[in-house]
């Protein structure tokens, strides 16, 4: 079963911003001296909908507790302190940015805002529990501003500010599972490899958590990578022949609540040799990316949702036609006419 977030409870307790530059363009960290008091309620309201509205999705990531030298997650150890102390959350803000300004090794990583929050009231499945935000805004966006004057006109001013419709970074971190690691949300909109390591490696050290969100979403990739490059090297096989392979992992994960590797190569791979260059390549995979998956797991519904879209089913002709093949690959046959021209020939009932 999919575990959901709930933020209908939920309060904005402390906040504390810093600006962090980079640090190998020289560029300064300002540390505020203290948080800001957030009193009014349209203020919590709009900042707490900011803050949390992107994070709808459902995968999940834990801190490594060491990284390869050694040495222990900062960021894990601030926020224990945070959820076991709350007195001095800004002084621990401050070290959270000092962290921060640190992991930007980098002259691409972008300068911004920092916000550090502590909420009350969310959910994460049946619990409700303390959370610790982390934010990063790096995008100022242009707006326009008008002042009613005493008199009958009006006078306008331009400047720059935050885009409250685009979080560029942030986590959530979850109360919950210490001693696995805590449970973290992430989020990074530059989606660019140097972010990415920045961001969820250097700065957070978090991994992927072992549940069946995860384990759906990686052995999808692992079904589709394997069909689309391993496939077409080791056997005879058409393009409608790929995309049936494609269509049938997709349906199998569609039609049932419990993985089982021997199900499903079975049921979809079904030919032998095909199941051995699957399982050697599902190794090798698995060995080069650090997974380790069960060959038993709950299907995630909204895993199977997102992989979806990287299942592509569709025949490019030229620049002509696109052929989008979703059900029986025995309704479209290849072949050549007498002058050499290639063609597909495609039977069906109705014309919709």
């Amino acid at each position: 079963m999919d575990i959901f977030l709930g933020f209908t409870e939920t309060n904005l307790e402390q906040l504390s911003v810093h600006h962090v530059g980079n640090r190998e363009r020289d560029e300064e960290l300002f540390l505020s001296k203290s948080g800001i008091d957030v009193a009014d309620t349209m203020t919590q309201e709009l900042l707490s909908k900011y803050f949390l509205e992107p994070f709808q999705g459902i995968e999940f990531y834990s801190f490594i507790e060491q990284d390869m030298d050694g040495n222990h997650n900062r960021i894990m150890d601030l926020a224990t302190e945070i959820f076991e102390n709350e007195t001095d959350f800004h002084g621990r803000s401050v070290k959270i940015a000092e962290e921060l300004y640190d992991a930007g090794s980098h002259p691409d990583i972008k300068d911004g805002d920092l916000f550090v929050v502590h909420f009350s009231g969310i959910h994460i499945g049946e619990e409700l529990t303390d959370v610790i935000g982390i934010f990063k805004a790096e995008t100022k966006t242009p707006f326009i501003k008008l002042k009613r004057n005493d008199g009958d006109d009006f006078s306008i001013k331009f400047d720059d500010g935050i885009n409250m419709a685009k979080l560029d970074k942030g986590c959530l971190i979850f109360n919950v599972a210490k001693d696995d690691g805590y449970r973290l949300c992430v989020i990074n909109k530059a989606n660019r490899a140097v972010d990415t390591q920045y961001w969820k490696d250097i700065f957070l050290g978090v991994t992927p958590c072992s549940d069946n969100y995860n384990s759906t979403k990686e052995f999808l990739n692992i079904t589709k990578n394997f069909i689309t490059k391993q496939v077409p090297e080791e056997f005879q096989v058409s393009r409608t022949d790929k995309i049936d392979l494609l269509n049938r992992s997709l349906d199998y994960f569609k039609a049932n609540d419990e993985f089982s590797k021997n199900d499903f190569e079975n049921k979809v791979l079904q030919d032998e040799g095909m199941i051995e260059s699957f399982r050697n390549y599902d190794w090798s995979y698995q060995n080069d990316h650090g997974l380790e998956l069960d060959d038993h797991f709950g299907i995630s519904d909204e895993a199977v949702k997102k992989q979806a879209r990287i299942f592509k089913s569709v025949i490019k002709l030229d620049k002509n036609f696109h052929i989008y093949v979703h059900g029986n690959k025995n309704l479209i046959e290849q072949g050549m006419d007498g002058d050499g021209r290639k063609f597909y020939k495609i039977y069906f009932d109705t014309e919709m």
